[in-house]
């Protein structure tokens, strides 16, 4: 029924990503690449917005990357479907004034209303929640591997 943009999945991804990989190191956009197969292209202009409206932080230098700017506990699927949809440049065809009466009466209010309900639902997922379901469905972390219990 709805549909998910490309820039949209590779966002949530690469926030995903980012939480669920990170180490003490900032996440370079290179190994997100790798590990989720996001083109460059679309990366680096989604990473950039999310550092700007505070999801991400950037870190720069040679060991420069991106790591979470909160808490994954305190990020939301909302806040990532808000930062992407102020990207997107098409006109959304419920704000055009043109249409039927139907269409302005009944099925843009419907509309109007499922997007509501579903936006309450994404601001209550939180990229915590996602990492725990990657954890559930056996995802590898390689961070996991990294950890050193030694003192």
């Amino acid at each position: 029924m709805l549909r998910i943009s490309k820039k949209l999945m590779f966002a949530i991804e690469a926030v995903l990503d980012i939480a669920y990989n990170a180490g003490t190191e900032p996440v370079q956009s290179g190994e997100i690449t790798r590990r989720q197969g996001i083109p460059k292209r679309y990366l680096e202009q989604v990473l950039q917005q999310l550092v700007r409206d505070g999801i991400l932080a950037g870190v720069r230098g040679p060991r420069g990357g991106y790591r979470l700017a909160r808490e994954r506990r305190r990020i939301t699927l909302g806040e990532i479907v808000t930062v992407v949809r102020s990207m997107e440049t098409a006109t959304d065809p419920i704000e055009e004034p043109a249409g039927s009466i139907l269409g302005h009466k009944v099925v843009r209010p419907l509309w109007t209303e499922l997007q509501e309900e579903c936006m309450k639902k994404l601001d209550d997922i939180t990229i915590e929640d996602l990492c725990l379901r990657a954890r559930t469905a056996g995802v590898e972390s390689e961070t996991e591997d990294r950890i050193d219990f030694t003192i």
